[in-house]
């Protein structure tokens, strides 16, 4: 164990940096000392309680120019941050991070880089705020092999989504609520999109698949098309709606994954379903211990803060020069959709003949429908009913839909929803 005290400079004084310093102000882990806090226009954030021998600063050349050990890197963005990421591991520091988009996009390359340099790159702030996944996936399951993730990722979403099934809110008044909050940016298009919890869905694939898979390739589709409506008829199946971000190993190509991030109807008897307002959790299946759960705060700087300096407390426990993580393994293929039986939300003109026009085009792709689920009708122009479908090949599905959209007594876009079920992972 090193008996050397890590010398840490803060890069980023927002919510998250200025819990950090509380923390290591006033219960420091063992061998971890704060010494230098980096923020633009500093003199409007220097707080009282902070050590005065902490220096203040708003020139990172100061800091790159001092005697830090490791830089807790919380400005956010890709860029400058990537750029201090490089800089900070390539002269011989490790780096703490919570930026889920650096190391979503990056974290290869830069694992690559901590190893060559024999320093430590931490990022357990990155995904799920407080909840300690990654650290269970590098060190608590290391022995296992996991084959499939399933998770709610994305606090903001998950509260949009539970106060609309609560409350009977609409999108708009839960989207409201939650900035009010302080659970949605004034720009919520990453978390409603699904971009924020696709770049958390692609870290736990490098840490816990073991594979490494660009954003981009993750299929996102956003919960802005889920409606009130939708929790009643959701209610019919014995499911909720949550957003559901999943990825899973292909058993006869292990660098093969399928994932994606999607609004899903999740049956009542799921732990999924039992997420509620912003929490966070997240199913592992491994291949020899079975099914794994992580729950918890998935954001704020309280949580997250407790991340960032567990972090700490590591590399200072640890040899400085014994890096803990490798960079995982390319994926070869990622496939969008996964094999599963789908919620599809009509709304359309009542009239004779509907019903018989969707069964056809379902029928003629050999599409079984499951179930039809109809309430009282309130408007002969704008009539939602949903039709359940047995699990069908997804690129199926999608030829199906492009020839049902072309029908003329369509009042909206259908909506699909994948149906989780007990294979699921979930």
């Amino acid at each position: 164990m090193s008996t050397h005290t890590a010398r840490v400079a803060l890069l980023g004084f927002g919510t998250v940096g200025r819990a950090v310093a509380q923390i290591l102000t006033e219960r420091p882990p063992a061998g971890v000392r704060l010494t230098h806090i980096f923020n633009r226009n500093v003199a409007r954030k220097r707080a009282g309680w902070v050590s005065p021998d902490v220096v203040w600063t708003d020139d990172v050349e100061a800091v790159f120019a001092s005697d830090v050990d490791v830089i807790v890197e919380l400005v956010g963005g890709r860029e400058p941050a990537g750029a201090w990421v490089r800089r900070a591991l390539e002269s011989g520091r490790s780096v703490v991070t919570a930026n889920k988009q650096l190391i979503a996009h990056e974290g290869r390359d830069l694992l690559r880089l901590a190893s060559d340099q024999r320093r430590h790159l931490r990022f357990e702030a990155a995904v799920a705020g407080g909840i300690p996944v990654i650290g269970a996936f590098r060190d608590g399951i290391a022995g296992d092999r996991i084959e499939r993730i399933a998770g709610i990722l994305n606090g903001t979403c998950n509260y949009i989504l539970t106060s609309m099934e609560s409350a009977g809110a609409t999108f708009a008044d839960a989207l409201a609520r939650a900035q009010e909050l302080g659970y949605a940016e004034t720009d919520p298009t990453d978390d409603v999109e699904g971009y924020d919890a696709r770049a958390k869905l692609a870290i736990l694939c490098a840490v816990g698949l073991r594979v490494q898979v660009a954003p981009a390739d993750i299929a996102c589709r956003p919960i802005t098309v889920v409606d009130a409506v939708d929790f009643q008829y959701a209610d019919q199946l014995h499911c909720t709606i949550r957003q559901i971000s999943q990825a899973e190993l292909d058993p006869a190509d292990p660098t093969r994954v399928v994932a994606s991030v999607r609004p899903s109807l999740v049956p009542r008897r799921s732990m999924l379903a039992r997420a509620e307002g912003s929490k966070n959790l997240i199913l592992a299946r491994g291949h020899y211990g079975g099914d794994t759960i992580y729950s918890g705060s998935g954001a704020g700087g309280g949580p997250t803060s407790v991340a960032v300096v567990s972090d700490l407390a590591a590399i200072a426990a640890l040899e400085p020069e014994r890096p803990v993580a490798t960079p995982p393994q390319p994926a070869s293929r990622v496939d969008p959709e996964f094999l599963t039986a789908h919620y599809l939300r009509f709304v359309v003109k009542d009239r004779p003949g509907v019903l018989a026009a969707l069964a056809t085009i379902l029928a003629s792709h050999d599409i079984n429908i499951d179930a039809v689920l109809q309430q009282r009708v309130h408007s002969k122009d704008a009539n939602p009913f949903v039709v359940t479908i047995e699990p069908c090949p997804p690129a199926t599905l999608a030829t199906a839909l492009a020839e049902i959209a072309r029908l003329d007594f369509h009042v909206a876009p259908t909506v699909d929803l994948p149906i989780l079920s007990d294979g699921s992972g979930a």
